[in-house]
């Protein structure tokens, strides 16, 4: 078994950049649940867009916050539509531009732009902490918002004296179909993902809202059981003020996020020598000898009850409750002989006559 995360299952709530992150861990061997959580669409009327770009023509700004890599791109390409491309840079290069990221950073330099600083953390707090300490009073400041407004950014940086200028490029919106979201929901409240990745902090709070009465069955299986893996620091905010323990990469990047859950799943794996083999258990799967054997979910929770107490016998009633609902000792009777086969390793689990079900471990 060469690829890193084998028999892990990652759910993935991004929209734009969904289907490269899902080669990125399908290539490491994940199976991926594609469910956005948001789709980001243009201002259908870009009468605000246009009003924005005109008082900063008018009015030219002293600073420029640039939020996103896809707003920056997005104003300028809508300028160009305008015949106002020209004179939008020219009033861009005259700025104090700050990137909140490297994604703001890439599309400013492309555009043949300087930016003057960037917070560490990628967040909005300390782009406004800088400004207050540089001072704005009397200033102009452009915000180029990211999906919807920022009223406490704005009236922060108009009580230390600044006159705001919001830019809207774009705006969040529901999934076209939500069905692939209340599906990944059922998931992590059953357990049946290892782990949920993040690119934007907006999805973790649709991910809840889609959860409705759910919510708190969600961020109880986030805090235990299934890993929330996000970007940066910035989407990682919301979870953590929910009390979600997460992992985030040191550089906002797919690829380092993917790199991250490299490192963490395969440390949750659990490692016993059970009736003279090597047996794994990772997410979906069991490795027998270095061998992946893909389980379904009734004999796998059948396995990890079995493994959380390994050499101790399990009655069927014990593990009847892993079972879903409605479920009969004649189920989990089915559950074990199908773990049997899957498994293909005699012995591993064994039978203790009228008491149950044991892992006898070495």
């Amino acid at each position: 078994m060469s690829e890193e995360l084998s028999g892990f299952t990652v759910g993935v709530t991004a929209d734009r950049r969904r289907d490269e992150l899902a080669a990125l861990l399908e290539r490491r061997g994940a199976r991926v649940v594609l469910a956005p959580a948001l789709r980001i669409v243009p201002l259908a009327d870009d009468t605000e867009l246009r009003a924005a770009t005109r008082a900063c023509l008018e009015r030219p700004p002293d600073v420029v916050m640039a939020n996103t890599g896809i707003g920056m791109r997005g104003w300028l390409e809508a300028a160009e539509g305008w015949g106002l491309a020209e004179p939008l840079r020219g009033v861009l290069a005259q700025a104090y531009i700050v990137a909140r990221g490297p994604k703001a950073r890439g599309a400013i330099r492309a555009a043949g732009l300087h930016d003057e600083w960037s917070p560490a953390g990628e967040s909005c707090d300390e782009v406004i902490e800088h400004l207050q300490r540089r001072g704005v009073e009397g200033q102009i400041v452009a915000m180029q918002l990211h999906g919807e407004r920022q009223p406490e950014c704005t009236a922060a940086l108009e009580a230390a004296g600044a006159t705001v200028i919001e830019v809207p490029v774009y705006r969040w919106a529901p999934p076209t179909d939500p069905a692939p979201l209340h599906r990944l929901v059922d998931l992590v409240t059953g357990r049946l993902v290892d782990a949920v990745t993040f690119t934007s902090a907006p999805a973790v709070g649709a991910l809840l809202r889609a959860a409705g009465a759910g919510g708190d069955a969600v961020l109880e299986a986030l805090r235990s059981d299934v890993l929330a893996a996000c970007v940066g620091p910035v989407t990682a905010a919301p979870l953590r003020r929910h009390g979600v323990p997460v992992v985030a990469p040191s550089r906002a990047r797919l690829g380092a996020l993917v790199r991250t859950l490299v490192d963490e799943l395969p440390q949750r794996a659990v490692n016993l020598k059970v009736a003279g083999h090597v047996l794994t258990l990772r997410g979906h799967a069991a490795v027998v000898d270095g061998e992946l054997r893909p389980l379904a979910p009734a004999p796998m929770s059948v396995l990890r009850a079995l493994a959380a107490t390994p050499g101790r016998v399990l009655s069927r009633a014990a593990l009847l409750r892993t079972l879903p609902r409605g479920a009969d000792e004649h189920a989990v009777e089915m559950a074990v002989a199908r773990l049997r086969a899957a498994l293909g390793a005699p012995g591993v689990v064994q039978t203790v006559v009228k008491r149950g079900y044991r892992l006898p471990v070495d």
